[in-house]
């Protein structure tokens, strides 16, 4: 079975999951065994495709509750619950109840959850709030989705961060103090440890651009080593090792417009980077040395961009990796190696 038709009975699911749930009685059992359900189904959705996600789940929950409002209008005891607006308001909210389409009840959902996000799906539906359109909304994120990552296992905070920090740029409505409480949570305990275990373990996915953006602080700084020499993702080690090369984090911060020409309405698209300094002092060249050995092209073009700009630097091998890398198998490795030799006197033919 490929991964969209897998996917696609699993949506079937969830659907048929949150209806249940959002129709079920109040009785505490027939509520607990819904919910068990779909944080059961959940479970095996990646919190990377939340988009589509929250809108199964905003659809179906907007549907139940029209379905429901139409039950109890034909119930002659139910005469003071004819509308959705007033089911909407009346029914006990559960973790789904995040997506709603109403921001009112997501406002009061936050507001109202107690404990831990029972999966790393609901935790990052949780954190997702933090963008919300609803200012009221983003405020109330802010207040309660550090409280539920600190009750809430570390791995599923984890794991929702991996998943939601590569689009993280792409969030227009987050202010300054949303941003910042994203970042707080990378420094949540025991959070890090399992963040450095999947940016090391992890063998596909948006790894080098969670790490990336977890670079924003430094709670990863004296790890870098460890995940430039033993991350199974090349590009995941060629980020690390990059920045330990500059001794400097970047990260894209966003977009912005910027005019070249008002006369004609010209202009282009520029990205924002972010930039800090980092905490650790690296050894240059033990850094050089194990990027040059490593067994990806990809990181190896990253250790000879770094021999270009360090070659005068003191206690730098140049000649020695300079010979090495002109004989790379990489093209771009080789002639930056060649490039290397011509400005040492050498000649690259002979090597």
């Amino acid at each position: 079975m490929n991964l969209d038709r897998k996917y696609s009975l699993i949506e079937e699911e969830l659907r048929i999951g949150v209806k249940t749930l959002a129709t079920s009685s109040n009785l505490a059992n027939e509520r607990a065994t819904a919910m068990a359900e779909l944080v059961r189904l959940t479970s095996l959705l990646p919190p990377s495709n939340m988009t589509r996600w929250e809108y199964v789940i905003r659809r179906e929950l907007s549907s139940s509750i029209h379905t429901l409002a139409a039950i109890k209008k034909n119930k002659w005891w139910s005469l003071f619950s004819l509308s959705a607006e007033r089911v909407e308001r009346t029914r006990i909210l559960s973790w789904i109840d995040l997506a709603d389409a109403n921001g009112y009840v997501r406002e009061r959902t936050l507001r109202t959850l107690a404990g831990a996000a029972p999966n790393s799906f609901f935790f990052a539906l949780a954190a997702r709030r933090l963008n919300d359109w609803v200012p009221q909304v983003r405020s109330a994120a802010r207040e309660a989705v550090p409280e539920i990552a600190r009750v809430t296992a570390p791995e599923h905070v984890a794991d929702a961060i991996c998943a939601l920090l590569p689009a993280w740029s792409s969030w227009g409505r987050m202010d300054e103090p949303d941003s910042q409480t994203v970042l707080n949570l990378i420094a949540i305990k025991d959070v890090a440890p399992e963040l450095i275990d999947r940016l090391i373990s992890s063998p596909m996915g948006p790894m080098p651009q969670a790490l990336t953006q977890i670079l924003r602080t430094s709670i990863l700084d004296e790890h870098l080593m460890a995940i430039a020499m033993r991350a199974v993702q090349p590009a995941v080690r060629a980020k690390a090792y990059r920045t330990l090369l500059l001794q400097e984090a970047t990260w894209g911060e966003g977009a912005r417009w910027r005019w070249t020409d008002v006369r004609y309405c010209k202009g282009r698209v520029e990205k924002i980077r972010g930039i800090r300094p980092l905490t650790i002092a690296p050894v240059l060249v033990d850094v050089l040395k194990a990027a040059a050995s490593d067994r990806s092209s990809i990181v190896r073009g990253v250790a000879s961009e770094a021999l270009v700009r360090e070659m005068n630097t003191v206690g730098i091998p140049t000649l020695d990796l300079a010979r090495r890398f002109a004989e790379d198998v990489s093209s771009p490795v080789a002639e930056r190696g060649k490039f290397v030799l011509k400005k040492l006197g050498e000649n690259p033919i002979s090597t």
